[in-house]
């Protein structure tokens, strides 16, 4: 397993470890041994199985800010790392060399106008990766091009309509995380109102456009002044690429099913009583007023990180300083 905190990446070995304990002594515990009546052998008893971790490789010194996302290859022998401005290339066996594949960073600083904010390698080849940036756009690279990816091969991109902008547009177009699709035909990214779907073969505009944030518009400027506009909302997509799942504030998480496109929301709480009911939406259909009123949302309670099970219908969703596990 991959683990990044802000500039160093660590390699880890996770397996499942039998604990033992040797039981059946000759001499107990506060027992003298001259009582000894006769010679016992001592038994092992096996008793339930940990998790046990080793971190085998380092890899530090390549990042000059913070890493907002790491990705391993297909080919199970490299990964990229991204920072605000570069991407970097390592191989799993090499702790102390890595590629510089991408590279933003203007000449002056001050020209700087976008920072790179995830990337993710293609799940089937390996020679393909995408990496997303603060400006709303998403990026495919092709590593057989040039050894500098500086010359994307698509760039997925909506235009928006300059009617509709306004002081928080940049921000609220900067998308959080992007994720291949199991098949990787698809590619669905995150921004901080919306979730879009997009087709590989298609650049200028999403297959679907999945509003989440919508009724948060009227409070934009408050949630600017507080910092919550900032917040990063990751995404994840099932085995079987039909699910998406993502978080959203007062602990709820949603559920979006690409077929039928259904909606289900969820809060991720311990206190059984407070669970909410799976809210099935059909599209076009909106939520209760209680639910879509802004000023009872508890903003500190979010849900920022998603995760699904690779071959199960397990959803992990990161809750305050819990983890809570829901079957899909």
């Amino acid at each position: 397993m991959l683990s990044t905190n802000d500039k160093t990446i660590k390699l880890w070995k996770i397996y499942e470890k039998k604990i033992k304990s040797v039981a059946n002594y000759n001499v107990e515990k506060n027992a003298k041994a001259n009582k000894l009546s006769s010679l016992k052998v001592p038994q092992i008893d096996w008793r339930d199985s940990a998790i046990v971790s080793n971190s085998r490789r380092v890899y530090a010194n390549a990042h000059a800010y913070h890493i907002n996302a790491v990705s391993l290859n297909s080919d199970g022998e490299t990964y990229i790392s991204s920072d605000d401005l570069r991407i970097n290339l390592w191989n799993l066996a090499i702790s102390d060399q890595s590629f510089n594949i991408v590279d933003i960073k203007p000449a002056n600083m001050e020209e700087l106008s976008e920072v790179i904010t995830s990337s993710e390698f293609h799940p089937q080849h390996c020679n393909l990766f995408m990496y997303s940036s603060s400006k709303g756009t998403i990026r495919l690279a092709d590593m057989r091009a040039a050894a500098l990816c500086d010359r994307q091969a698509k760039i997925f991109e909506e235009t928006e309509d300059t009617a509709s902008k306004s002081f928080f547009s940049e921000i609220i177009c900067s998308i959080s995380d992007i994720k291949f699709s199991r098949d990787g035909r698809h590619i669905v990214s995150r921004d901080y109102m919306t979730l879009k779907i997009w087709d590989l073969n298609m650049e200028n505009k999403p297959v679907r456009t999945i509003q989440i944030h919508d009724y948060l518009r009227s409070k934009l400027c408050d949630l600017y002044e507080n910092d919550f506009i900032f917040d990063k909302f990751e995404t994840a997509i099932s085995n079987d690429s039909n699910l998406i799942v993502t978080g959203s504030y007062h602990n709820t998480f949603n559920i979006y099913d690409r077929h039928s496109k259904n909606e289900v929301s969820l809060e991720a709480t311990k206190v059984a009583s407070k669970v909410k009911k799976p809210v099935k939406m059909k599209p076009g259909k909106k939520k209760t007023k209680d639910e879509l009123n802004p000023d009872l949302l508890d903003y500190s309670k979010k849900i920022l990180h998603v995760a699904c099970h690779p071959h199960e219908h397990l959803v992990a969703v990161g809750a305050s300083n819990n983890l809570f596990m829901f079957n899909a």
